[in-house]
């Protein structure tokens, strides 16, 4: 069994300092460094709009000032990863997301706003009133209920994601992480544990199991980052291993992990970097692999 080296790690480290935003920077302190919370309140922060809603290129490939529901996820993860739910950031992302939420009360993959913004090719919106999608509904909803956060749009959004997963049959990669993100933290887990049951098979298989897959695949890791995580049970413990020795192998000679999908321009190749290098150094911890 592979472990991560304390110089692999401290290359790591130094990629982060040379190349993060300020966002990942401070949750890696946190994470590794006992850095306080407050820096990453502030970066989260200072992607917040005045309308409540996330843009500024908290997700790299939206580089307008616009809010948009995928800014709005990002924002939660990281205020969940550093269990810094606060109300004054989240209560104004929840009035946003109820404002912006179709007739169905979730809200869309991207508004038609993103065409004012320079953004990467793939985001397009799907028309002049595109529809809800549990991606990024599905893990909004679930970090909402998984930290106790009460609004009035949180239960019809819920009662939306119930809706959509029972009318799946397959599952795409990218939904099957948004699913799994709202199976996990829902408080009705008898009824998570059916739909998890339901669709088991279709949620392993939007995982590439080969770790040499080629082009923008998701992994095991993706759907299990952690021992604990709902997906674990997917996989063989020879699958995740051999998974978790791959993301060791594939370490830059930067000290950073690349993103596996197109870089439209330059900037978003280390805004990506670091964050994907904190997702790894995350995943890598939860598992014990760094020495």
């Amino acid at each position: 069994m592979k472990t991560l080296s304390p110089d692999a790690f401290a290359a790591a480290e130094r990629y982060m300092i040379l190349n993060a935003r300020l966002l990942d920077r401070a949750r890696f302190a946190y994470r590794f460094d006992d850095g306080p919370v407050s820096p990453v309140l502030h970066a989260v922060r200072a992607y917040q709009n005045p309308d409540g809603g996330f843009g500024n290129a908290i997700e790299p490939d939206l580089r307008g000032a616009g809010s948009q529901p995928q800014g709005a996820e990002i924002a939660l993860w990281a205020l969940d990863d550093v269990g810094a739910f606060d109300e004054t950031i989240v209560l104004s992302a929840c009035a946003w997301l109820e404002a912006n939420a179709t007739e169905e009360h979730g809200v869309p993959w991207v508004l038609p706003s993103v065409v004012e913004d320079q953004r990467g090719p793939w985001w397009q919106p799907q028309g002049a009133q595109p529809p809800a999608a549990l991606n990024p509904t599905a893990p909004i909803v679930g970090l909402l209920l998984a930290n106790g956060i009460e609004h009035r749009w949180i239960g019809p959004a819920t009662e939306f994601c119930w809706r959509r997963i029972a009318e799946l049959d397959e599952v795409g990669a990218y939904d099957a992480m948004c699913v799994l993100a709202f199976l996990e933290r829902v408080p009705e887990q008898d009824r998570a544990a059916a739909e998890f049951e339901r669709l088991r098979e279709s949620l392993r298989a939007s995982a590439a199991i080969d770790p040499h897959a080629e082009g923008h695949v998701h992994s095991p890791l993706d759907l299990a980052p952690r021992p604990d995580s709902l997906a674990r049970e997917l996989f063989s413990d020879a699958e995740i291993n051999l998974h978790l020795d791959h993301l060791i192998d594939t370490q830059g000679d930067n000290g950073g992990w690349a993103p596996n999908f197109a870089m439209w321009t330059p900037v978003v190749a280390h805004e990506w970097g670091g964050h994907l290098t904190l997702a790894t150094l995350l995943t890598l911890q939860a598992y014990g692999r760094i020495a």
